[in-house]
């Protein structure tokens, strides 16, 4: 069992080395892209197949509409230390019916809080996923992502959530036109002034 007591430094280096769930399909490969400087913090499931190919978080099409979504480019996404990537399972769970099996729970048991603890310049959260919402959010567990997305927008707090931005959820987009119409060009503002302050 890793000492998630230690300074935030070591705990990465704990995190970066986890071998916990030895068993997952492709193995273990812990994805993430942390720093203290953090100010915004993104809050997705796991790393899907790419991002553990690539050995980076949203390295394809899904990080392209988030990255527009949060209007940031690709250069700054990657190596400001105030966007930090944390999700709630830190290696891909493994293929599963329709896509990717859900994270597995015991690295948000183990990682979650002890990072968290860590961040204490964060300013503002986006979260994607139930997972992500319930641990984040629980308040919003039995809405539908839509229901969700809408009422943290409109709570105007310093978390918001989102669609995940994959491909496969361009039926969502077309659906709900006042998350693009509204919710991006403010998701922009909060996202610009966390990184600017």
């Amino acid at each position: 069992m890793p000492d998630v007591t230690r300074g935030f430094v070591s705990l990465l280096a704990d995190m970066g080395k986890c071998r916990i769930c030895h068993n997952l399909e492709l193995g273990p490969n812990p994805i993430f892209q942390l720093s203290a400087k953090a100010r915004l913090l993104i809050l997705g499931q796991a790393p899907g197949r790419i991002a553990h190919a690539k050995n980076r978080p949203f390295d394809d099409p899904s990080g392209d509409r988030l990255r527009r979504w949060l209007g940031v480019d690709q250069e700054t996404f990657y190596t400001d230390p105030k966007i930090g990537i944390f999700p709630m399972g830190l290696c891909f769970p493994g293929g599963g019916k329709g896509g990717d099996q859900p994270p597995r729970a015991v690295c948000a048991e183990i990682w979650r809080q002890p990072v968290l603890d860590h961040l204490k310049q964060r300013q503002f959260t986006v979260v994607m996923g139930r997972y992500a919402t319930d641990w984040h959010m629980p308040h919003l567990r039995r809405h539908s992502v839509a229901e969700a997305a809408r009422a943290s927008f409109e709570e105007a707090g310093a978390q918001i959530i989102l669609p995940h931005p994959s491909p496969r959820n361009m039926r969502w987009f077309r659906n709900h036109p006042w998350f693009e119409e509204d919710v991006i060009p403010a998701l922009q503002e909060r996202v610009a002034k966390a990184l600017l302050t």
